[in-house]
């Protein structure tokens, strides 16, 4: 079941009330039903042209709202299942990577691939591996939320794509090396 129309609005009358204050929007979808095409219309007319950054964490089954957003982050499972292949090596890494950027329309797809690292995808053709800098793994809970959160913030603050997908997987790093849900400080 999906998010009704006053929900909607009242979510998109919270953001347009800070929206001057915004660098960038996270959406973090963890498949409740809060995100509909209708939800991610509005926020895309929120932030065109304004240079706010929206950034999708992605579940499957809803990747046909996140047409036209700054960053999708999906894990390598979820890039798989949203290209109807599953990925086992670099050749169906980087053919995911590549539908994905052109049937979602979106600047950049960052797959994020557990021990292997990452890999990043730039709609002007650049494609990025970024080796895992974690030396440990005792949990895993949070490590997506890391990465789409510590990127958007180096994209807020001015960094590059790649400089600031570098810095998230080292925050990712740090997260995966707690028991539980665990947080990164400078």
């Amino acid at each position: 079941r999906e998010i009704g129309p006053g929900s909607i609005q009242r979510l998109m009358d919270f953001v347009l009330g800070i929206r001057d204050t915004l660098d960038a929007i996270i959406v973090a979808d963890y498949g409740k039903g809060v995100i509909s095409s209708e939800l991610m219309r509005n926020l895309r007319r929120v932030v065109l042209d304004s240079g706010i950054i929206l950034a999708v964490d992605p579940k499957i089954g809803n990747f046909e709202y996140y047409h036209g957003i700054d960053v999708i982050t999906p894990n390598h499972h979820e890039a798989g299942a949203y290209c109807r292949m599953e990925i086992v090596d670099n050749d169906t890494l980087t053919r995911a990577g590549g539908q994905m950027l052109r049937e979602l329309d979106c600047r950049s797809v960052l797959i994020t691939q557990g021990k292997d690292g990452m890999t990043l995808f730039e709609k002007g053709g650049e494609i990025s591996h970024i080796p895992t800098v974690a030396r440990k793994v005792f949990d895993v809970t949070g490590a997506g939320d890391t990465v789409i959160g510590t990127l958007c913030l180096g994209l807020a603050s001015g960094m590059d794509l790649r400089s600031a997908a570098i810095i998230s997987n080292f925050a990712a790093g740090i997260v995966v090396g707690e028991v539980g849900t665990s947080t990164v400080r400078a």
